[in-house]
């Protein structure tokens, strides 16, 4: 969801006070923030962890003043790199190219794990709190725990993007190109294993210099009201029969699955006791008290 965002990076480095989710003025309705709140908002606190306390969930998904890290690639130089929006994907290495950055940033998030813990396997109080809140600058924003969720938003975000910005939801009845209306989160970009891009997922070319390509602005279903109820979006494309409210199901499905995945990578990677100590960690609001 990058048209608007070229001005909004230029607004920032202004200094000027943020007055967005991610992003609130003009067409854009903060759409990031408002698929990973269904994803992963909390109507109770589970035993499985398997959504985000208030708190935490504004630093991943951003509320209004903040971005939070689903946004910071639209609120970055990382707005102009293709790969972190899935986009250009009528070239099937830049699809590709996208699920490598979501890799990437999985194993960081893995990785950035260790830090909220001590040698003895016990809770960080310093490193596992969000107040104040997370920094978004470059890849690294301080504490163990804010640099977590931004590798993790960066994950969501490109994924986020992969249903907007290609035709895997989108009605068989479309047309150039044909949607292929999947109502399932795609396994190419579960990042589990290398399941291959089926040969006709495209996702538009984003750009001034796209000369003949689909392009982005053919495709995408950046926006539209996500409320309880979702729908019809206001792009083209999106507006085309259910494709907005397609895409953001499948979207909100697939940043479900992300959360997951790291859960089980936490495990496999640290044990279960140390593992299911970061994961409450990270899904808590106060883990020093409650982990």
């Amino acid at each position: 969801m990058r048209n608007f965002m070229v001005g909004a990076i230029a607004f920032l480095s202004a200094g000027s006070a943020l007055a967005f989710g991610t992003i609130n003025p003009g067409p854009q309705s903060a759409e990031h923030e408002k698929i990973t709140r269904r994803a992963l908002v909390c109507a109770a606190t589970p035993s499985n962890y398997s959504c985000l306390e208030a708190q935490t969930l504004d630093q991943l998904a951003g509320k209004t003043g903040t971005f939070g890290a689903i946004g910071y690639p639209d609120s970055s130089t990382v707005i102009f790199k293709t790969r972190a929006h899935c986009d250009d994907g009528d070239d099937p290495a830049q699809l590709v190219a996208c699920r490598d950055w979501m890799q990437t940033h999985m194993d960081r998030a893995v990785s950035r794990a260790a830090g909220l813990l001590n040698a003895q396997g016990e809770i960080r109080p310093d490193q596992v709190t969000v107040s104040p809140g997370c920094v978004w600058t470059g890849d690294l924003s301080g504490r163990a725990k804010c640099n977590v969720l931004q590798s993790l938003g960066i994950v969501m975000h490109a994924s986020q993007d992969f249903y907007s910005h290609s035709n895997w939801t989108d009605s068989t009845a479309d047309t150039a190109p044909a949607g292929l209306g999947k109502t399932v989160p795609a396994p190419a970009i579960s990042l589990r294993g290398t399941t291959p891009f089926p040969a006709d997922v495209i996702s538009g070319c984003f750009g001034v210099s796209c000369g003949s390509r689909v392009k982005h602005s053919a495709l995408n279903k950046d926006t539209g009201p996500i409320g309880a109820t979702v729908g019809p979006g206001t792009t083209p494309r999106g507006n085309h029969g259910d494709n907005f409210a397609n895409a953001v199901r499948v979207a909100t499905a697939d940043t479900m699955d992300k959360w997951s995945l790291l859960r089980e990578r936490l495990i496999a990677t640290y044990g279960a006791e140390k593992g299911t100590r970061m994961i409450c960690a990270i899904a808590r609001d106060d883990p020093a008290a409650s982990c």
